[in-house]
C-alpha cells in the first residue's frame, strides 16, 4: 500500500495469485477524498442526465436503472423471436483490462464536446494526470511507476468518467441490430427470418464497434466473445459465421451474462 497524491493503492490479485498479469492497482482514498470525489461525481451526473448525452441503453450506476434493465430486455427480445419463429442472435463483448486502458485524454475530449466548461473539467484534468505507484513485497519498495492511461478503480468518480468514454459505442449500431450496456458489459442482438440477413447485420455492427474500438482505446477479447443462437425452429439450421477482428467468433449453448444463465432454448436450465 502506497500513497498516491491524495489516494493509496493497493494490488488487488484478480484471479491467479502467481501470475503477475492478474494484479491490478485499486486506489484506497481518505473519507475527505472520497466525499469530495462523490460532490463533483454528483454535479457531473446530473449535468451529463439532464442534457441527455448518456445512452438510454446504458445502465450502469445510473439512477433508477439496474442489470434487470438488460436482462429484462434481452429477454423479451427472445421470448418475441420465439412467438414470431425467428431467429436471434447475440454477441456478448468482453474488453480487455476496461478500466485500467480507458483513453483518458479521450475523457476530456468527450467532456470538451458535451459543452462541459469550467472548473469541473479542469479538476477531472488534474484528477486523472501523473498518477504514481509502488509494489511493496514484505519490507521492500520498488521503483514509482507512471499510470499513464485508465482511471483508478476504486474511485467514487471512475464510473462515471468510465461511462462518458464507452457511451459512444451503442452509437456505431445500425437500426436493425439493438445493443445494451451495463458499465464495461455490452452485448448487441438481432432477429429475423433469414439467417444470412442476420449474419450481414451482425457482421455490420461488430465491424463498426471494432472501428470505434480502435480509435478510441477499447481492445476486445476475441476469446471471451461469444454468441448465442437463440431458437427453437425444429429443422436444422447453422449458426452464422460472424467475425471479430479477423477471428470467428464461438457460439456457445449458454453463457453466462450479469449473473444469469441464458441458454439457447432460454429455459435457464443447464444443458
Amino acid at each position: 500500500m502506497v500513497k498516491l497524491g491524495f489516494c493509496a493503492i493497493k494490488l488487488q490479485s484478480i484471479n491467479q495469485p502467481t501470475n503477475p498479469s492478474s494484479y491490478r492497482p485499486i486506489a484506497l482514498t481518505s473519507c475527505l477524498c472520497k466525499l469530495l470525489e462523490k460532490m463533483i461525481n454528483r454535479r457531473l451526473v446530473y449535468f451529463l442526465e439532464t442534457n441527455n448525452f448518456l445512452h438510454r441503453y446504458q445502465s450502469g450506476f445510473r439512477k433508477n436503472r439496474s442489470t434487470l434493465d438488460n436482462l429484462l430486455a434481452l429477454e423479451t427480445d427472445i421470448r418475441l423471436a420465439f412467438l414470431q419463429r425467428k431467429h436471434l442472435v447475440a454477441i456478448f463483448f468482453d474488453i480487455e483490462k476496461a478500466y485500467d486502458r480507458t483513453w483518458r485524454y479521450g475523457i476530456l475530449k468527450d467532456l470538451h464536446d458535451f459543452n462541459l466548461r469550467g472548473n469541473l473539467p479542469i479538476f477531472i484534468q488534474n484528477f486523472l494526470k501523473l498518477r504514481r505507484f509502488q509494489v511493496r513485497v514484505g519490507s521492500e519498495l520498488s521503483d514509482f511507476f507512471l499510470q499513464e492511461e485508465g482511471v483508478p478503480q476504486g474511485s467514487v468518480l471512475s464510473v462515471t468518467l468510465f461511462s462518458i468514454k464507452i457511451n459512444g459505442i451503442l452509437n456505431q449500431l445500425p437500426f436493425t441490430v439493438k445493443g445494451f450496456l451495463y458499465v464495461d458489459d455490452l452485448y448487441v442482438s438481432c432477429a429475423g427470418e433469414d439467417m444470412n440477413v442476420i449474419q450481414r447485420q451482425v457482421q455490420t455492427a461488430i465491424n463498426n464497434i471494432q472501428n470505434w474500438s480502435v480509435k478510441n482505446g477499447f481492445t476486445f477479447s476475441t476469446t471471451k466473445t461469444a454468441g448465442v443462437h437463440f431458437c427453437r425452429k425444429r429443422k436444422l439450421h447453422l449458426d452464422p459465421e460472424i467475425q471479430l477482428d479477423g477471428n470467428k467468433i464461438p457460439f456457445v449453448n449458454e453463457i453466462l451474462f450479469l449473473g444469469i444463465v441464458f441458454d439457447k432454448k432460454l429455459t435457464f436450465l443447464p444443458i
